[in-house]
């Protein structure tokens, strides 16, 4: 995009994060960061130094650390949920197998028992025994080809049902590894669950006990940070550096991103009515036709490292330390992302929180 054009929607964000509660974690994790500029800053007037204000900083640190804590089990339970769904899908296949492993087993016995019962009808002795008891070469001769035929099949089936029996064996010893798994992921999923809801309730109740007034003035201030933290990123000169166009699939997942705008934000959903902060990446690049890691920890590990400067449109943007958030950066300073409990699908100043690092999923 031009200059003009960059500063106008830099501009634009820097407003938004000065008139509206931009969410957490991009506001309600969001550090405080250095003093804005004069411009920037006289877009939000100054809340008055006064005691309540201290306590109002104390509930939004507060309500920091919850919703942080609530992001890193979510990330959790997600992790949790992905196994699942893989190992459920192993279980299922394994059981294809041992099923179609018992019909062929089943057969081969079939097979054996025939075998049997014929050596029955033909009283009891071997081929080699009845073949030394003729006296027609021609038919010794024939008989001895039947004999090497018979041996080997002979053979050949009881490694057939030695192979088998060898397989459905393993077969089940992996379906009850995967089942241990499945049980020992369903415990840490139940228990990532109960910790995002206790850290939720904790955080809705801290709210609850707000007046009307004091929630105005706790928006305002979560603001306030949220306007000074961008204001200290673009007042580092970065996006002079960063002006990269999106790929093809960058613009599609940006074009996703964007349609789900006001939707809200639930943790552990992946859409369509409602998401998360990683279920909105993922499925964002989904609709673009690049499948990427569920959860923002294993986006950070596993998708190709950016360096800041070198980001473009459609990029993933990793925020703190633990990797416990995800944006889409839609460009000129600006993401989209889902930031927490309460709050909706939204657009964002890209250096609202501190930023661990950026990845590409279809680099």
């Amino acid at each position: 995009m031009g200059t003009g054009k960059r500063g106008l929607l830099a501009a634009a964000v820097t407003v938004v994060c000065a008139v509206t509660v931009l969410g957490a974690p991009g506001t309600a994790f969001a550090s405080p960061s250095p003093t804005p500029s004069p411009t920037a800053s006289s877009t939000t007037p100054p809340l008055p130094s006064t005691a309540s204000n201290k306590d109002l900083e104390a509930v939004r640190t507060k309500l920091e650390a919850l919703y942080h804590d609530a992001a890193v089990a979510t990330d959790a339970y997600n992790a949790a949920e992905e196994a699942a769904k893989k190992q459920s899908a192993e279980i299922v296949e394994l059981a294809k197998k041992i099923v179609a492993g018992q019909e062929k087993l089943d057969d081969l016995k079939d097979r054996a028992g025939a075998a049997a019962r014929a050596q029955y009808r033909t009283g009891g002795l071997p081929d080699e025994a009845q073949l030394m008891l003729t006296d027609d070469p021609s038919e010794f001769l024939d008989g001895a080809g039947r004999v090497l035929q018979g041996q080997r099949a002979t053979k050949g089936l009881i490694g057939e049902l030695t192979r088998t029996q060898q397989d459905l064996e393993q077969y089940s010893k992996d379906a009850s590894t995967q089942w241990q798994k499945l049980e020992a992921g369903r415990k840490t999923k139940a228990a990532a669950q109960k910790k995002i809801e206790k850290q939720i309730a904790a955080a809705e109740k801290l709210e609850s006990q707000l007046e009307k007034k004091e929630k105005e003035r706790l928006e305002q201030l979560e603001a306030q940070v949220a306007l000074e933290a961008q204001t200290a990123w673009l007042d580092t000169g970065v996006l002079d550096e960063i002006n990269s166009a999106a790929s093809v699939q960058g613009k599609k997942a940006v074009q996703f991103a964007t349609a789900q705008i006001g939707k809200p934000y639930v943790w552990g959903a992946e859409g369509p009515d409602s998401f998360d902060c990683s279920g909105l990446t993922s499925e964002a690049w989904k609709s673009a036709g690049q499948a990427i890691p569920r959860t923002s920890q294993e986006q950070w590990k596993q998708l190709p490292h950016i360096a800041v400067e070198d980001m473009r449109p459609g990029d993933l943007i990793i925020y703190f330390d633990d990797a416990s958030h995800v944006a889409l950066y839609v460009g000129d300073g600006s993401i989209i992302h889902a930031p927490r409990p309460g709050r909706t699908v939204t657009l964002a100043g890209a250096g609202t929180m501190p930023i661990l690092g950026v990845v590409r999923p279809d680099a």
